[in-house]
């Protein structure tokens, strides 16, 4: 309960399989020594279109290297042997569906995730899948967009679990310089229409950014400028990126009566 220990949360994000499975292993275990409180687990994806050029390597690389859905899971399930911090699979819609919804949601369950964000499934486009997730084991995460019309929010923000992902400019994930001035505003707005966390993703690149989200949301979403560290300097790179991040984030002071993670 970050909000009763006044302080922001740490989500980052790892595209599973990249270099390695091995690699995953080692990080995923160390981002949970460092003090995350929520862990993205990115299911490699040949076409991610809602992601920049460096979450599109990332996962072109992770299979080239052979990831499938099963080893991302079996690394999964060696986390969970090990630590608590709860985990969000995150996915494209064309791996559930190749994997087979049910077994998928079923196998994700088992190896121990705690939530599903379905990055390609908005609000209304397939509702019988929607419901089928949302009557699931894991909570089913929700995307909101600064181009999201309020009564819209506030829909989006009824039918999501666990937190709500709230996205801080427009186009694809990516490392940025600096972030909307707009943004503290905007997750006031889906505040007001939800108790749930809210996490703010996409361009989130450096301990500044960090802190700046903290005091204005529940959560940040560090996942590019991650991927980066870990393509210059390795593992340890991007656990270095990652302490200075939850550093940052535990310099903001408290955040709000919400709850973060997923339920």
């Amino acid at each position: 309960m970050l909000a009763a220990e006044g302080r922001a949360g740490f989500v980052p994000y790892v595209t599973a399989g990249y270099p390695t499975l091995d690699h995953t292993r080692e990080l995923v275990a160390g981002l949970a020594e460092a003090g995350a409180d929520v862990i993205e687990l990115g299911i490699p994806f040949s076409d991610p279109m809602a992601d920049g050029p460096t979450i599109q390597r990332s996962s072109q690389g992770a299979l080239d290297a052979g990831t499938t859905v099963g080893g991302v899971f079996e690394v999964l399930a060696e986390l969970r042997g090990r630590s608590e911090v709860p985990v969000v699979v995150f996915s494209y819609l064309n791996p559930i569906h190749s994997r087979g919804v049910g077994d998928f949601v079923q196998e994700a369950a088992e190896a121990g995730a705690d939530g599903i964000l379905p990055t390609d499934l908005p609000l209304g486009a397939d509702p019988d899948l929607e419901a089928l997730l949302a009557d699931s084991p894991l909570d089913l995460v929700r995307l909101i967009a600064p181009t999201t019309r309020p009564d819209r929010i506030r829909e989006i923000a009824g039918a999501s679990q666990g937190f709500v992902y709230y996205i801080a400019r427009t186009g694809v994930t990516g490392a940025r310089r600096e972030l909307r001035s707009e943004l503290a505003r905007e997750v006031a707005a889906v505040r007001a229409v939800s108790p749930l966390p809210v996490a703010v993703g996409f361009g989130v690149s450096t301990p500044g950014h960090a802190r700046a989200v903290g005091a204005a949301a529940d959560a940040a979403v560090v996942g590019s400028a991650l991927v980066d560290a870990l393509d210059s300097g390795g593992v340890s790179g991007a656990l270095d990126l990652a302490r200075a991040l939850r550093t940052a984030l535990d310099e903001v002071g408290p955040v709000g009566p919400q709850e973060t993670g997923p339920a």
